[in-house]
């Protein structure tokens, strides 16, 4: 008999990837196999589907049940298929999800992912809908087992939930308060990944720069950052997001100091205009927050810094977009995550008075990209002629067949393309190479200065012999690694009394 197929779809932020690896790794362990893996025989619609969501994004409600309403016809087709919803969203709605599609077999919230293939269960014995919502974590999911999406670069979280109030944000509401795992866990997990040979690990939290509050040591995070750079075979160290409010000295220094901390930072600002962070309750302002950026460039001058604005927030006037135009081309971002403000139902934003008509938001929407598009431009064609260090990915590169180029991330996160000269080394995904950039695009750089002679060098890495041998045995994904267990002191056992033993 052919095993069960299951397919995790997934959107939203780097924390929802992250979590449909360990959902992945779930399925796998309980017997199912990714139905993408099956080549040109796999089935139209998988056993399982399961829907990872975001209940951040616009329109976020209106993606969930269009492609709920896409499965209904398979479902109808073939009653023993299993549909699952889980994420921010399910935390939110819970019980109306099932109302609004009750075609839908299970509903899991962001505290118990574990639980997916028992309530998969559950619901096929019972012939009805489960709907299983945690109010706090159940269990971190770094203890579960994990399928991950790359051969040589991996997802490490340090934290969960956030302690923040932002009138705009339901992740507190959604994800909880911040808890944090323990800087030996984070590190064995680290070294783990380098073992099975990943070269790159990205620190994930909803706000990197507070770890360390559950525990006691607001200097965690930097520590945490020069710890990595002890780890031999670890090339590359990213973190995301810090809040600029918590964003402290020690923490640039670190990224300074450790020479496999990137040079790239996401630094959030939402909002230029201070009036609006002071509505947005977002603890920092304007000159703080460009404060910082002045100090990363002074100890970091090559750093490309990143960030998130948005646009149309309740209240906001002309006055306080002129204020985020100002902030932008002074930070001089090298690209920027814009949004235009939507109400999101439990926010405290989403009854404030002066929304903002949309055709208003929209045009400052526009303005403002032109703007960061000008930017960003300039900052791309300053690279002109410098050599850049890639590491080779897969699927980075939508046109890469088309134009016989290879793609990459640069040190500081640049998305590059890459030819290859006639009769050189391939680099392998998972492979270093060090190419010269010659033009800068408002989005990405190139680098074709290989064939004409000029930098072109091939440093080949564990990572890239991890991708090979994923390749000779007809592998799309690493093998299902067991979730990393506690480190440190053993629990003291109970002390056993007369009367226990009875």
């Amino acid at each position: 008999m052919s095993p069960k197929t299951y397919d995790v779809r997934t959107h939203g932020c780097q924390m929802n990837v992250h979590d449909s690896e360990r959902l992945a790794g779930l399925l796998e362990t309980a017997g199912y196999v990714d139905v993408n893996s099956l080549g040109a025989d796999r089935p139209e619609t998988a056993d399982v589907v399961v829907l990872n969501t975001c209940a951040v994004r616009e329109n976020a409600d209106n993606k969930l049940y269009g492609n709920l309403g896409q499965l209904r016809p398979a479902k109808l087709r073939n009653p023993d298929m299993q549909i699952a919803v889980g994420g921010c969203l399910a935390q939110k709605d819970r019980g109306t999800i099932v109302e609004r599609a009750p075609w839908v077999d299970v509903v899991f919230g962001t505290h118990n992912i574990g639980s997916l293939p028992v309530l998969l269960e559950r619901a096929r014995h019972n012939q009805q809908a489960e709907v299983e919502i945690r109010e706090s974590l159940e269990t971190f999911p770094s203890t579960l087992p994990t399928r991950r999406d790359s051969a040589y670069a991996g997802w490490v979280s340090i934290s969960v939930g956030c302690n923040n109030t932002c009138t705009f944000c339901i992740v507190p509401s959604l994800r909880g308060k911040e808890t944090d795992r323990r800087p030996g866990d984070v590190l064995a997990e680290i070294r783990a990944l380098v073992e099975q040979g990943v070269i790159e690990v990205t620190l994930l939290g909803q706000n990197v720069n507070t770890y360390g509050v559950e525990f006691g040591d607001r200097l965690a995070f930097g520590k945490l950052l020069r710890a990595c750079g002890e780890i031999d075979g670890l090339e590359r160290v990213r973190f995301t997001s810090p809040h600029p409010a918590a964003f402290t000295e020690d923490v640039i220094v670190a990224m300074a100091e450790t020479p496999n901390v990137m040079p790239s930072l996401h630094m959030p600002l939402q909002s230029g205009s201070d009036r609006v962070l002071k509505a947005m309750r977002r603890s920092y302002r304007s000159a703080k927050f460009l404060g910082i950026i002045d100090r990363v460039r002074e100890l970091i001058p090559d750093a490309a810094i990143t960030t998130d604005i948005i646009i149309g927030f309740p209240g906001e006037t002309e006055e306080d977009f002129q204020g985020t135009l100002d902030v932008v081309r002074a930070a001089r971002f090298s690209s920027a995550f814009t949004f235009q403000y939507s109400i999101r139902a439990g926010t405290p934003a989403a009854t404030l008075p002066g929304q903002v008509p949309k055709t208003v938001v929209q045009d400052r929407y526009d303005r403002l990209i032109a703007v960061q598009e000008e930017v960003s431009w300039a900052g791309n064609r300053a690279l002109e002629g410098t050599e850049v260090e890639v590491l080779v990915a897969t699927g980075e590169g939508r046109k890469d067949a088309a134009t016989h180029r290879l793609s990459g991330r640069s040190r500081d996160n640049r998305l590059v393309h890459f030819a290859v000269p006639d009769a050189a080394e391939a680099p392998r995904p998972g492979d270093l190479v060090t190419v010269g950039v010659t033009y800068g695009a408002p989005h990405h750089l190139v680098a074709d200065s290989g064939p004409a002679g000029g930098a072109y060098r091939v440093r080949r890495t564990a990572g890239g012999d991890a991708w090979a041998a994923l390749q000779k045995h007809g592998q799309a994904k690493p093998s299902v690694s067991l979730g990393m267990p506690a480190v440190g002191r053993p629990a003291p056992a109970p002390v056993q009394t007369a009367c226990a033993t009875a």
